[in-house]
């Protein structure tokens, strides 16, 4: 099944260095504590970027990993601030903040003129925390004198706070290349040369994962084995314990057992420990706890709101969100992951945004990847309170459920326009749909999607009007108040998320809201023309309500797969049937 994907930006890293710059000086500004440190780590995040974007340019000038003086600035920037993370989170974000003179580096250095970079899913989506990885470096017992290799993309950064913390010399980034499963790294002489100057007592080899087949940790490994490097000199810095994945060669997954492995702390460590905990960090915002955090990640949020287990609905526990509740004196807030870096940030100017159009509970602030809203006890999710009024979901008791849908769509529609080449074009939604069809329900019944022809597609990828979309309009993900009101939860960045999706034409919410909220996609047209003023293409509509509903069987199906629970899994294969159901008679339809 075809769901995952990659966020990336591609532009003037001059733009990016601009950035960089306003984030320096925003923090300069701040006293010592978590907004100054949250800030300081954005920063780190955004350089690490901005220096992997530069190494991969210069390995497409080279056709190898190789230096480059703006590498080399761009290193140097990004070092400063890694020392100052980890300074700052040892001395209990108390720690200097570098300033903006640090961008000199880059005086006089010819950059390249358009850089792609890519924000890691773990600083995104898995609350992967750089000072992690710094502790897992401290408690190695690895000397200064280690070599420090980042896998690219998120091992620079990473990389990076890995030799702040063992007081090394600055890391060496690459770039594996070739089959996913089958990676390989490609060096030039100098950069190969600078690797092994010294002869070094051990390599710290740094990145996330492993993933399925592990061949990013596996194509270093590789190199250094081919240089004489045994492995007693090689220790890895992975994001989990666990080993490879099924699509591991039997030799990668026999010498993994025999590397010195350092894991970086889970987000547990933020929770509770001896350093500043999230407690600590957002009781500015919520007043001081009365209790201990709750855990709700993994899906326990839903035994908040359900009496039974047996009317939860399925969640993706591997893939959710961390998200904890604060009880305090003037109530109850959610603090959820958020994500790490300027990006993330920028979600709570979108969920001010919402709850002023009274749309989403009251955002509170975001604290270092953080976000803390209201959480509203009192509410009922709306499957739920289908269920306790005895109304059938296309016969909802409640008012005007496709008015609310409607003025909430046609609200992101209006406020949260963006450019193109921000998600999946719709050839690749077209392609993903096809494939997903033809794994669920066989070919013949994908052969339906050929119904549009690619000069059709390609007329009608003219008039996406891109925005970020919710993409989560499922019936649990609105809560009903007390007074009938509709609000809508988890509004924020799954057009950001872990998938091929990313920012859509808003018939995409469309097709979900009529799909899961059993209403009738052409009653909401008018409102959307009327509240975005905007007119959704009924012809595009038509084409991205059989992708929708080919991505979330294809959501659900993965999802049932990596479940260990049966209960999860029977309830991920009640959507794989409903979702399949759908789509099945959405092109036995063909167009209509």
């Amino acid at each position: 099944m075809l769901v995952y994907g990659e966020t990336t930006w591609t532009g003037d890293p001059r733009a990016r260095i601009a950035g960089l710059d306003a984030l320096l000086r925003e923090g300069a500004d701040a006293a010592p504590g978590i907004l100054r440190h949250g800030t300081l780590t954005a920063a780190l995040i955004e350089a690490g970027e901005l220096a992997q974007g530069i190494a991969d340019a210069a390995f497409e000038g080279f056709c190898a990993d190789a230096p480059s003086p703006a590498t080399d600035a761009a290193t140097v920037v990004l070092m400063r601030l890694a020392r100052a993370t980890w300074a700052s989170w040892r001395g209990g974000l108390d720690g200097e903040m570098p300033g903006p003179d640090i961008l000199r580096e880059f005086a006089g250095v010819t950059l390249p003129g358009r850089i792609a970079t890519r924000w890691a899913e773990g600083f995104a989506h898995y609350a992967l925390y750089p000072e992690g990885y710094a502790m897992a470096a401290v408690a190695s017992g690895l000397t200064a004198a280690t070599r420090v290799v980042g896998i690219r993309s998120i091992g620079t950064p990473l990389g990076a706070m890995v030799a702040a913390a063992l007081d090394a010399a600055d890391p060496v980034t690459v770039r594996p290349t070739g089959h996913p499963f089958r990676r390989e790294l490609a060096l030039s002489a100098p950069l190969t040369a600078r690797l092994r100057a010294g002869d070094p007592p051990a390599y710290a080899v740094v990145d996330e994962g492993p993933g399925l087949s592990g061949s990013s940790f596996g194509a270093v490994v590789d190199t250094l084995e081919s240089w004489g490097v045994a492995q007693a000199r090689i220790a890895l810095f992975p994001s989990h314990p666990g080993a490879p994945g099924d699509r591991a060669s039997s030799r990668h997954r026999a010498r993994w057992n025999g590397l010195a492995r350092h894991v970086a702390p889970s987000a547990d460590h933020l929770i509770e420990g001896d350093r500043p905990t999230l407690a600590g960090w957002i009781a500015d915002l919520t007043g001081p706890l009365v209790g201990p955090l709750d855990d709700l990640s993994g899906g326990a949020w839903r035994r908040r709101h359900y009496a039974s287990e047996a009317d939860w609905p399925p969640a993706n526990t591997a893939q959710e969100r961390r998200k904890v509740l604060a009880r305090t004196p003037s109530g109850p807030w959610l603090a959820k992951f958020a994500g790490l870096g300027p990006a993330a940030r920028r979600r709570l100017d979108r969920a001010r945004s919402l709850h002023a159009a009274g749309f989403t509970p009251e955002p509170a602030g975001y604290r270092h990847g953080f976000l803390v809203e209201r959480w509203m006890a009192e509410a009922r999710p709306l499957d739920r309170w289908t269920r306790d009024v005895g109304a059938p979901a296309p016969h909802l008791a409640l008012p005007d459920l496709g008015e609310r849908a409607g003025d909430y769509l046609g609200f992101r529609a209006r406020a949260f326009a963006r450019e193109a080449g921000r998600g999946a074009s719709l050839a690749d939604l077209v392609a993903m749909a096809r494939h997903n069809t033809a794994e669920a329900l066989g070919p013949d019944i994908a052969r339906a999607l050929d119904a549009w022809t690619p000069a059709q597609i390609e007329s009608l990828a003219r008039r996406v009007r891109p925005v970020e979309v919710d993409g989560r309009l499922h019936a649990w993900e609105w809560l009903v108040l007390p007074d009938g009101r509709l609000l809508k939860a988890d509004a924020l960045d799954h057009h950001a998320g872990h998938d091929l999706v990313g920012c859509q034409d808003i018939a995409w919410d469309v097709a979900g809201a009529a799909v899961e909220l059993a209403l009738d996609p052409h009653a909401l047209l008018p409102t959307l023309a009327d509240r975005a003023g905007t007119r959704v293409d009924p012809d595009l509509l038509a084409l991205l309500t059989p992708c929708y509903l080919a991505f979330q069987l294809g959501f659900s199906n993965m999802a049932q797969a990596a479940t260990g629970d049966p209960n999860e899994a029977a309830r991920h294969a009640r959507s794989v049937e409903r979702y399949a159901t759908r789509l099945r008679a959405a092109l036995g339809n063909g167009r209509s």
